[in-house]
């Protein structure tokens, strides 16, 4: 006991000693320096706030305190170089609209003109087809194809002749059993459907391992089976540049009539309700579950599917919190005759 008292005030008075050596504008500092760090713990916690005026004061006063002294204090000197970078980095940033930017409608109007008077009406929006125009005007790298894409006519959401299909991936986890133990392997399945736009119901077309051109061939000629056979009238098929969709998918839907328009490249949102469907069927259906196999995701499809048809509601455009095979004339809020129903879906 008596060897830690006289040890704490030997410390004691080196640090007194130390102390005489320093400098008063140094002293001040550190004093200045504590009084600012005490006022901020004092206010309204549990964690007290910087603002932008004590950081100002804080970094000031660490400039003129002795090195040893930087590193034990409320903001060590790593949090003064971050806030330099942020300042240095706020400095040089230029504000930027969010956006593309407006294109004028002169400018518009005579990307459409170049784009009927070419041979074919096949104009790419290139910069040499507007230097030999006379205007001495050079259109950004994507506005020509921008607005040619935006002056197509394209099936609205409730157009009743309009469907949309796509390719989404499924992870698998299949088993292999082995002699000691079970070990799995992770692979992908690969899922073909097609939605109705004007109804929002959806229909699966295949599942494979080993997504081919042939493959997607074939379903489309089983689509388009169907479709003659129930008496269904499409007009429009919406798909994206997924290589899977060759020609030849592309001349069995237009040897019944149906236009096949494929989406610009990296354009997500001119397919938005097959988007849809696949983040909602991940986030409430596969992504919530291990899928063992192609038949087990077959079998879990079509369960939900039927789910996603006739018993959930949905919020979209004209869709009034209807199931796709709902009545029209449907009224989704329940009355004083109708009960609130629960039913399992997949165990769940």
């Amino acid at each position: 006991m008596c060897l830690a008292v006289s040890y704490r005030l030997l410390v004691t008075v080196i640090s007194w000693l130390a102390l005489l050596a320093r400098s008063s504008s140094s002293k001040n500092a550190e004093i200045l320096t504590l009084r600012h760090e005490v006022a901020v713990l004092r206010r309204a916690n549990p964690k007290p706030r910087l603002s932008w005026s004590d950081r100002a004061v804080l970094a000031a006063l660490a400039r003129i305190l002795p090195k040893a002294l930087r590193a034990h204090r409320i903001v060590t000197p790593d949090t003064l170089l971050r806030w330099h970078r942020r300042l240095v980095a706020a400095k040089w940033r230029q504000p930027r609209a969010p956006g593309r930017p407006p294109i004028p409608g002169e400018l518009a109007a005579l990307i459409l003109r170049l784009a009927r008077e070419t041979l074919g009406g096949a104009w790419s929006g290139s910069k040499a087809s507007c230097a030999g125009s006379g205007t001495g005007w050079l259109p950004p790298r994507s506005a020509g194809s921008f607005v040619l894409t935006g002056s197509r006519r394209r099936p609205t959401a409730t157009s009743p002749g309009s469907l949309s299909c796509a390719l989404t991936p499924a992870h698998c986890w299949p088993l292999i059993s082995s002699t000691s133990t079970a070990r799995s392997r992770s692979e992908w399945l690969y899922v073909a459907f097609v939605i109705e736009l004007s109804t929002r119901r959806v229909h699966l077309l295949g599942i494979t391992a080993h997504p081919t051109g042939q493959w997607a061939t074939q379903l489309a000629r089983n689509l388009a089976g169907e479709l003659e056979g129930a008496g269904h009238r499409f007009t429009h098929l919406i798909r994206d540049r997924d290589t899977k969709f060759t020609a030849a998918f592309d001349a069995v839907f237009a040897s019944t009539g149906i236009t096949v328009l494929p989406t610009a490249p990296q354009a997500p949102r001119m397919n938005a309700y097959a988007e849809r469907f696949v983040r909602t069927v991940r986030a409430e259906c596969t992504d919530r579950m291990l899928i063992a196999g192609e038949r087990h995701l077959r079998a879990v499809l079509s369960e939900y599917l039927e789910h996603y048809n006739t018993g959930r509601s949905h919020q979209g455009h004209g869709m009034g919190l209807r199931a796709p095979n709902d009545d029209p004339n449907f009224i989704a809020f329940p009355t004083l005759a109708t009960r609130i129903q629960r039913r399992t879906r997949l165990q769940g």
